[in-house]
């Protein structure tokens, strides 16, 4: 009499969204139906799909948008303590994007120009809910060691997928021009 296979372990994934425009995650999305097959391999962590506020152990985590304040911060090295592979995706992650056009500027200066009231007086709201500004916007890799790179402006779905499941079968994620999109 055969034995019952016994199910091979799902691998917990989380996903996390810093600074930027929510895209990637949309293409995530986008990987459409595909996302049942997804689910039958992976376990969802900490991600809005499934709402849960902290990272925990993970075998996969993925990173969208860059490193604008404190809260950032800290989020990304959650994600590093806890993951043991971690990939930034699109373009926000991999160099800032554009969260990172405000680099040039002086962030003092504009906390200035939108906090004055009508009486011309500066008044920044000092709050601990409200995450300090860094100085400027900083790619993930310059804040916490990064396994992998999904570039796109976003990725789109089909590229996702495939990075996954490349990343999920062992192998090492491999992208190539057809896949990459930066709209």
């Amino acid at each position: 009499m055969n034995e019952p296979e016994t199910p091979a372990r799902k691998l917990r994934l989380a996903t996390a969204s810093l600074s930027g425009c929510f895209g990637c995650h949309m293409s995530l999305l986008d990987i459409d139906e595909r996302i049942l097959a997804l689910i039958e391999r992976v376990e969802f962590d900490r991600s809005p799909l499934t709402d849960i506020k902290h990272c925990g152990a993970c075998d996969i985590g993925i990173i969208e948008g860059a490193v604008c304040n404190a809260e950032n911060v800290q989020v990304l090295r959650e994600f590093r303590a806890h993951c043991q592979v971690l990939v930034a995706m699109g373009a926000c992650a991999i160099n800032g994007g554009l969260p990172a056009q405000r680099n040039h500027l002086d962030v003092r200066q504009c906390l200035g120009q939108v906090y004055r009231t009508e009486q011309g007086e500066v008044a920044v709201p000092d709050d601990p809910e409200l995450p300090r500004l860094l100085d400027k916007v900083y790619p993930v890799n310059e804040i916490v060691r990064i396994d992998y790179f999904l570039p796109g402006c976003p990725p789109t779905g089909d590229a996702i997928w495939k990075f996954l499941t490349d990343l999920l079968t062992g192998r090492t994620p491999r992208i190539e021009h057809p896949l990459l999109q930066f709209d």
